[in-house]
C-alpha cells in the first residue's frame, strides 16, 4: 500500500487513473471499442459495406432509367427493327447483308471484351 501511496505522491497523473470510476470506464471503453460484437471496428466494416451497397443500388437505379428509355425507344415496331438489324444483324428475305469492320474498331471492341 504504501509502494501506491508513494508512487502517487511521485507521478500526480495516477491519481486519476486511480478512480475506481476511471478503473470501470478504461475497460468498458476498451471492451466496446474492440471486444464487443457491436465494437467500433465493425460499424466501420459495416459502414464501408453500406456504402458500397448504395453505391449499387444508385447504378441500378441509372440502369433501370436507361432501360426504361430504351423500352419506350422499342414500342414502335419500325425503330424495333431498326435495333434488330443494327444489333444482331437480322435481315428481311431476298436481301443480302455485307458488314464493314474497321481495324480501329475492332481493336476497340476486343480490348472491351477483355
Amino acid at each position: 500500500m504504501k509502494k501506491i501511496k508513494n508512487l502517487i505522491a511521485n507521478y500526480p497523473f495516477l491519481k486519476f487513473l486511480a478512480n475506481r470510476y476511471v478503473l470501470v470506464l478504461i475497460p468498458f471503453i476498451i471492451w466496446m471499442l474492440f471486444f464487443d460484437n457491436y465494437s467500433y471496428l465493425e460499424h466501420r466494416v459495416l459502414d464501408k459495406e453500406i456504402e458500397g451497397i448504395e453505391d449499387n443500388i444508385q447504378y441500378y437505379k441509372s440502369e433501370i432509367k436507361k432501360d426504361s428509355v430504351n423500352i419506350k425507344y422499342l414500342k414502335n415496331d419500325d425503330r424495333v427493327e431498326k435495333y434488330a438489324r443494327e444489333k444482331y444483324y437480322m435481315k428481311r428475305e431476298n436481301e443480302d447483308i455485307y458488314i464493314i469492320e474497321f481495324k480501329d474498331e475492332k481493336k476497340a471492341a476486343t480490348e472491351k471484351n477483355k
